[in-house]
């Protein structure tokens, strides 16, 4: 496009903004004008400091790297890869921790050991418990019992 078509645009564009700024004011009051005026000088400034141009030449970029995409087999071939080697990742994560498990001893006590090492442990408390001397918890875990909250 040419400089002309870019300036018949922008001026297009400011001369819609001006009528529903106009409008805006008219109808919605003066917070509503100011925006729509502020908008309707965006298309102006954009044409002067050429931004216009590259706008939808970032436009044009973008749309041809999703037709690329969409349209190629070899990037659809790319894109399962990915995703297997994603699985391949979290999948070798899990076995090295069942792995990991069984080497400490044994599946299920492990897994105990696991869960009391989280404070979930066969009806331990998460928090530790107020028996380590500290006055603060013991208050606190007794209006909690008091309230029926343990």
């Amino acid at each position: 496009m040419d400089d002309a078509t870019w300036a018949a645009l922008a001026l297009t564009l400011t001369v819609l903004g001006a009528v529903w700024t106009w409008h805006a004011f008219r109808k919605r009051g003066v917070a509503s004008g100011l925006r729509g005026a502020g908008l309707t000088l965006l298309p102006a400034a954009a044409y002067l400091t050429d931004t216009l141009r590259m706008f939808t030449r970032i436009g044009t970029a973008v749309g041809d790297w999703v037709t690329g995409l969409v349209l190629s087999p070899s990037v659809w071939v790319g894109i399962v890869l990915a995703g297997l080697g994603v699985v391949l990742l979290v999948v070798s994560g899990l076995v090295r921790d069942r792995e990991r498990a069984r080497a400490v001893g044994g599946g299920a006590a492990a897994a105990d050991d696991k869960a009391v090492r989280r404070g979930k442990g066969k009806g331990e408390p998460a928090i530790g418990s107020a028996a380590g001397g500290d006055d603060e918890l013991a208050d606190i875990e007794a209006l909690l019992r008091k309230r029926g909250i343990s």
